[in-house]
């Protein structure tokens, strides 16, 4: 009898051990799926919606996903949360835009769904209204999101991983499905839709390139495991820094996974043999072109206080120019939205961190910024030509200066 007491006392203290590790895998797998970068406003509560996304049809919204049962999920089961990410669908049938990324989700695994779910409605429910999503005719059109899910829907298909490693696979599961990194890093077509064809050779978003993450391309900007593993981290490497839609992808998500989950998505992109990364030698002035050696005084009048006048960079302030993956991109968008733009004060992992930069849009005219391109481009990116006033303007015209 006193066994059979003593047992019926155990079963709830397992039963609440059992739901504790479920929530804790839950919160494991909503950071490796970083929900919460997309689900919370600036500034506002975990998970309460508000954050408004940019896209080419309009503003969608992220929405609250807090177990408050009038505006967030409070109503749903686990069936429905799975069909939501899986399916794109609400349960009450309205279809979801695509930019919750159903399209990369739906090959999440069933009992990573439960996880996130019981983490989620653990969470302290936010009375916080969603806001109203505002797409232009006809996209607003939500019925016509049934053709487009037909079309387009499941077409992000998993790699046989056959001879793979037990990293590879792991990595695969985490870049292309919970990660979602292709949602990003591939182009789309007009209809917003990925080009599976071109998966992961890079994408525009936001007037910034999302480059390629092609094992290939990945070496030529000079990575290697270690390294992106490191990157993945902790936001910071030999390469450089996070900075734009990369940030916030290292401070909701990344930095809270282990690190062999580190190391598994770096192997994955860049294969169980990784190509070898190429390395970079600095050139001499004398063989920069006319346009790059003139750089050479813009980059000492802006650039060499904070990254050296050899571009060895200050620790703990700003990176170094002798490495830098994106001054090897050869498409130069990015370099120029970083020196037009600036970027924010940036708290890596551990003591780490970048003081802020300051946009120069305003001291350097099309001419200059051409000059100073080319010198960073030829210098320390091992990059061969000129770009041309011309097209350094139409770049700035497209990305809003």
């Amino acid at each position: 009898m006193r066994i059979l007491l003593m047992a019926a006392l155990a079963l709830p203290l397992l039963a609440q051990a059992a739901d504790e590790q479920l929530i804790e895998r839950g919160r494991y797998l909503a950071h490796a799926a970083d929900c919460v970068a997309c689900h919370t406003a600036e500034g506002g509560a975990a998970y309460a919606g508000g954050l408004p996304l940019a896209s080419p049809y309009g503003i969608i919204y992220g929405t609250n996903i807090t177990p408050d049962k009038t505006h967030g999920i409070g109503h749903y089961s686990a069936d429905d949360l799975y069909r939501v990410l899986t399916e794109g669908e609400r349960p009450d049938g309205v279809k979801l835009y695509p930019a919750m990324p159903y399209t990369s989700y739906h090959l999440i695994r069933r009992e990573d769904s439960d996880a996130i779910y019981a983490y989620l409605m653990s969470l302290a429910p936010v009375a916080k209204p969603n806001p109203q999503t505002e797409l232009a005719f006809p996209y607003n059109l939500r019925f016509s999101l049934s053709f487009w899910n037909l079309l387009y829907k499941n077409r992000v298909q998993l790699q046989s991983t056959e001879g793979r490693s037990e990293a590879w696979q792991r990595g695969q599961y985490l870049v292309e499905v919970l990660g979602h990194c292709g949602e990003c890093h591939t182009p789309r077509n007009s209809l917003g839709a990925l080009e599976q064809e071109q998966r992961l050779q890079g994408g525009v978003l936001g007037g910034y390139q999302a480059p390629s993450l092609l094992a290939e391309d990945l070496a030529a900007r000079g990575w290697n495991t270690d390294d992106l593993a490191r990157f993945l981290q902790h936001g910071i490497s030999a390469q450089g820094s996070m900075f734009n839609e990369m940030f916030p992808v290292l401070h909701h998500s990344t930095q809270y996974l282990p690190e062999d989950d580190h190391q598994a998505m770096a192997t994955y992109l860049l294969g169980d043999q990784p190509p070898a990364p190429r390395q970079i030698e600095e050139r001499a002035l004398d063989q920069l072109s006319a346009s790059a050696q003139q750089g050479r005084q813009h980059y000492l009048n802006v650039c060499a206080g904070c990254h050296g006048a050899q571009g060895e960079g200050v620790p703990h302030v700003a990176v170094a120019m002798n490495g830098n993956t994106t001054l090897r991109l050869q498409e130069p968008r990015n370099l120029l939205r970083v020196i037009d733009d600036g970027i924010r004060e940036q708290q890596f992992t551990g003591f780490e961190r970048m003081q802020p930069m300051p946009g120069f849009h305003a001291a350097l005219d099309d001419a200059e910024l051409t000059d100073l391109l080319n010198y960073l481009r030829q210098t320390w990116g091992g990059l061969d030509g000129d770009l041309s006033p011309a097209a350094v303007s139409t770049l700035r015209g497209e990305t809003g200066h």
